[in-house]
């Protein structure tokens, strides 16, 4: 009898120190008043930000905050406030505790059957599961190539958050240049207009002259408004790239030093695009590492073929005599070997080898015509400066040159100045095509084209290290 206390003790006991170590929730609520007002107050002139920049450029940044941001700033800027990586960090997360849950072995089971009515008849039985055939082993490897899948689609997050902001920033850097160029030129106009109104008043040309040119002076006024609506429209549009209110941005500089020199279409071997569209496309690599899954994935279905044990004591105690026994116990594979789930995996495999070779001939195509588009663009944008040039050396000094030595009067150099600025207009939009084509050819390699780029696409993503150690991949 003492011996049926002591086991039934020893139960007891179990129970308490498993419910003991169990895990408690607790509630994460969203306040969407409170993560809005929080969403408002971020700006670049954050402390932690600052902190955030120091440990990956790996020196200290003084003055703070800066007062001119640029592509790599503004991208970093984007990396610690853009709310889109948070949804890929917590995948990380998830697929980590996958990799626990599928290394997780399996509890013990007891049971206990005690004697109703008599209290002479108790019965208790203690099984251990064990799994067969490397099970384990397999669910880990699945497991762990879902893990690499989520951590290249966290870098991959990470590379089209900062797409984002170099599209953002290029259309705001265009669209401030473009409202400069039409000032100037409003400016010209309205000096035309003033030259023609003089010589009117002199009777020296007609009404519908001055009429035509102010008619351009007011087409102008109107291509300002737009191209104010426009600027407005690109900063609100690189504030929400980065993560960040529009008054988040306010009193800040921009700059692109290397924006009207986009690199040469010599510079890039269409070989070396084309691997690096193969090789470092994180899409290509997730692909590869979902194929992994799979894999492992059959593997394990196929293992199941073999049923698994469970061995285990059991003690029985009757009319004050005691019993032991050693049970083992296994599913006996009769009716079926597992053939169904292993011809899901099957299909499952050949699904993920067909998606990857998608996936590498899309980006192989798309890399041929970003490359052709860049490169088209860059004709474009040589013929434009060549126009520009010329006729800015040919044309604009020279007439300078006469109005100064009174061989031309004003007004033809008016009209010069208005076609240099047409065409200084012309070239600005084939330097916008140019640099668009550029981060289209660059988001189809995922790697900057651009030498003075640094973007650390190809190390361990920026900022991962400031994850807890648990969230860290």
């Amino acid at each position: 009898m003492c011996t049926k206390r002591s086991l039934i003790l020893f139960f007891f006991g179990t129970w308490v120190l498993t419910g003991c170590a169990a895990r408690r929730y607790q509630s994460a609520p969203i306040v969407p008043t409170e993560s809005a007002a929080r969403l408002e107050s971020r700006n670049l002139r954050d402390p932690r930000l600052q902190t955030f920049l120091e440990e990956d450029v790996g020196h200290p940044i003084a003055p703070w905050p800066l007062k001119t941001w640029d592509l790599g700033t503004l991208s970093l800027a984007a990396l610690y406030f853009n709310p889109i990586l948070e949804a890929a960090r917590a995948r990380v997360a998830e697929a980590q505790a996958a990799v626990v849950t599928a290394g997780a072995r399996p509890n013990p089971s007891m049971s206990v059957v005690p004697g109703i009515p008599s209290p002479y008849l108790f019965n208790l039985d203690f099984a251990v599961p064990i799994e067969t055939a490397g099970k384990r082993g397999h669910r880990i490897e699945s497991a762990r190539s879902l893990e690499h899948a989520a951590r290249f689609d966290l870098a991959d997050s990470f590379w089209k958050v900062r797409s984002g902001v170099r599209t953002a920033l290029l259309n705001y850097l265009l669209a401030a240049r473009s409202l400069d160029l039409l000032r100037c030129e409003e400016q010209v106009r309205r000096d035309q207009v003033n030259i023609l109104e003089q010589r009117r008043s002199v009777g020296e040309i007609a009404r519908p002259e001055v009429n035509l040119a102010r008619v351009e002076l007011s087409k102008t006024h109107l291509a300002i408004s737009i191209a104010e609506g426009h600027l407005a429209e690109a900063k609100a549009a690189l504030a929400g790239a980065i993560g960040i209110p529009v008054a988040g941005l306010r009193d800040l500089d921009f700059s692109w030093p290397d924006l009207d020199s986009p690199p040469s279409a010599d510079s890039l071997s269409p070989q070396e695009i084309q691997r690096d569209a193969v090789l470092n496309r994180l899409d290509v690599r997730r692909s590869l590492a979902q194929y992994a899954a799979a894999e492992a994935d059959l593997q394990l279905e196929i293992s199941k073929q073999y049923p698994d044990v469970q061995i285990g004591p059991g003690y029985t105690y009757e009319e004050k005599n005691n019993f032991f026994t050693l049970g083992l116990s296994t599913t006996l594979p009769l009716f079926n070997r597992n053939q169904g789930p292993i011809s899901e995996a099957e299909a499952r495999r050949k699904e993920a080898v067909a998606a990857f070779l998608e996936k590498q001939a899309q980006v192989i195509a798309g890399s041929e015509r970003a490359l052709a588009l860049y490169i088209a663009a860059l004709k474009e944008l040589a013929e434009a400066d060549q126009s520009l040039r010329k006729l800015q050396d040919d044309h604009l000094k020279v007439m300078q040159q006469a109005v100064r030595l009174g061989e031309e009067d004003r007004l033809g150099l008016n009209g010069v100045q208005i076609e240099t600025s047409v065409v200084a207009r012309i070239r600005l939009d084939a330097l916008a095509r140019a640099q668009s084509s550029l981060g289209e050819l660059e988001d189809a390699v995922q790697r900057p084209l651009d030498p003075s780029d640094t973007f650390p696409i190809n190390r361990e993503p920026p900022g991962l290290n400031k994850l807890p150690k648990d969230l860290r991949p």
